[in-house]
């Protein structure tokens, strides 16, 4: 019995053994799974992009960072000075000639663009809210002197009661007074216009009268019910503006050069987790706080740059370390326009997420199953790679495409030729299809001017004085896109001259 009752205690003994084993074992897989499921987790949330700040950004900490960092050397707008009344009036006198030499007996105008260019008067200055129904017209009439040379002659058409307003708005003159010729409001003011003291001595012929572009449609209508041939402007008219005086020159260096600085004065202060809509306020704060005057600010992350001016459900979209960031930006500082683009990427993370995964493992103990988790989390680090591999290929032929457009920038070259010189590298890298716009425009007191730098604008020869846009891109649908847009002038001999301080260098050197 001693023997039996031994025996049967040294039999339980051995199966309380094998039981603590098994609950040893399950115990141990327990926790290793559990502390697996921690690990990827972890991991996963350290290789997710929005997940590598630890808190909100401070915006207005990247707004104080980007003015601090702007205002840190202004001298970019040291060459820039006022137009002066001298070439306002000079302006109308090279208008005038152009006119002779077009057949034409005036040109006219209503306050725009244009009207600001010859008469410094801007439509915000005439009309606050909209155009008005009221035709209030500037006419610059060609006059001849007895020895023959041809100035320009200024008047207005007004309502009697704005004749007041007119004279105040400071218009430039050569006259004591501005001539202005009065309407009532029960008169037609196209047939008091052509009876005016203005057109008194031209007989029975028809007065052929070069309207703005910038003319509305009913105005128009009104000049040629009144007897007044209309037509439109003449090569030799639009090239008295496309062509850039020394003054003009500095003035969009200055403009340009300042919103190129205020966005790389930014781009080192942006952190993951701004949206669009946040990096837009704080460049147009930066923008203000120089005195320039806010005109229009697309900022695009990712695929939202995949069309070149965005959809229309953006801003809402949030930075990361990957991002590819893509922002046009245009100014106004002293009647003049900037329109600069850059891509780039945010300053890269101080990643502490390898260390702590490597920490992890090393505690626990579990290299095999770690390294299964690390080739999954290769495998998604492989897919970014791929991607962020396209982004720096499509960033550097861009760039390429610019230089080529550059170099091209010649006295006589055709628009055409500019725009062909960059798009055949774009096409050459097999990217042609994602070239989907002209490469440019020209660029003044409005940020889109003539001549336009399109494939098919054989008609145009470049001339020196002609300011460009050079802005090739390529975009990717789904994916993200890529613009440089630079400013270049057209010199006399033959090396364009880039107006907006310094090109793109890298995509951490916009």
């Amino acid at each position: 019995m001693a023997k039996l009752e031994t025996g049967k205690v040294s039999h339980q003994g051995q199966q309380t053994s094998e039981v603590h084993w098994k609950c040893r074992r399950q115990l141990h897989f327990t926790v290793t799974s559990i502390i697996l499921l921690f690990l990827i987790s972890v991991s996963t949330w350290l290789h997710r992009p929005h997940a590598r700040y630890r808190q909100d950004p401070n915006v207005l900490s990247v707004q104080k960072c980007t003015v601090e960092n702007l205002h840190s050397d202004l001298s970019f707008l040291d060459s820039a000075k006022p137009i002066t009344i001298d070439e306002f009036l000079e302006r109308r006198d090279r208008l005038a000639q152009a006119l002779e030499s077009s057949g034409v007996d005036a040109f006219v105008l209503e306050p725009g663009y244009t009207f600001q260019y010859y008469g410094n008067i801007s439509q915000t200055d005439w009309e606050p809210w909209e155009p008005e129904e009221r035709p209030f017209l500037m006419l610059i009439l060609p006059q001849t002197s007895a020895s023959g040379e041809v100035t320009a002659k200024t008047a207005f058409l007004s309502p009697h009661f704005e004749e007041g307003r007119v004279r105040m708005l400071g218009i430039p003159s050569r006259e004591e007074e501005l001539d202005i010729v009065i309407w009532e409001e029960h008169w037609n003011p196209y047939q008091t216009l052509m009876k005016s003291h203005l057109f008194a001595n031209t007989g029975e012929a028809t007065l052929k009268i070069m309207v703005d572009e910038e003319m509305r449609d009913f105005i128009v209508r009104g000049l040629d019910a009144a007897g007044f041939e209309t037509v439109g402007l003449s090569a030799e008219v639009e090239l008295v503006r496309q062509r850039k005086s020394p003054a003009e020159i500095e003035l969009l260096r200055a403009v340009n050069t300042g919103t190129v600085v205020a966005v790389r004065a930014m781009r080192p202060c942006l952190v993951p987790g701004l949206t669009e809509n946040e990096v837009t306020g704080i460049l147009n704060s930066a923008l203000q706080s120089i005195g320039f005057g806010l005109f229009f600010n697309i900022v695009l992350f990712e695929e939202h740059g995949a069309l070149p001016h965005g959809g229309f459900v953006t801003g809402w979209k949030k930075l990361t370390y990957d991002s590819m960031v893509l922002i046009d930006v245009g100014a106004h500082y002293l009647g003049y326009s900037s329109d600069i683009c850059r891509s780039f990427f945010i300053d890269p993370p101080r990643s502490q997420g390898r260390t702590i995964w490597e920490s992890l493992v090393g505690l626990v103990g579990i290299s095999s199953v770690a390294a299964q988790v690390e080739d999954s989390i290769a495998q998604d680090a492989n897919k970014d790679a791929g991607l962020l591999a396209e982004k720096l290929k499509v960033w550097t032929i861009v760039l390429e495409a610019q230089t080529a457009a550059a170099a091209a920038f010649k006295p006589n070259a055709t628009a055409a030729s500019i725009d062909i010189a960059a798009r055949k590298v774009i096409e050459d890298a097999g990217y042609g299809a994602g070239f989907t716009h002209r490469l440019g425009h020209s660029i003044g007191i409005k940020a889109h001017e003539s001549p336009y730098l399109n494939k098919w604008n054989f008609e145009v020869l470049l001339q020196p004085g002609m300011t460009f846009t050079n802005e090739p891109g390529i975009y990717l649908q789904a994916k993200f896109g890529v613009r440089h847009e630079d400013i270049y002038l057209v010199t006399e001999n033959g090396e364009a001259e880039l107006l907006t301080g310094e090109r793109a260098r890298s995509p951490y050197e916009p």
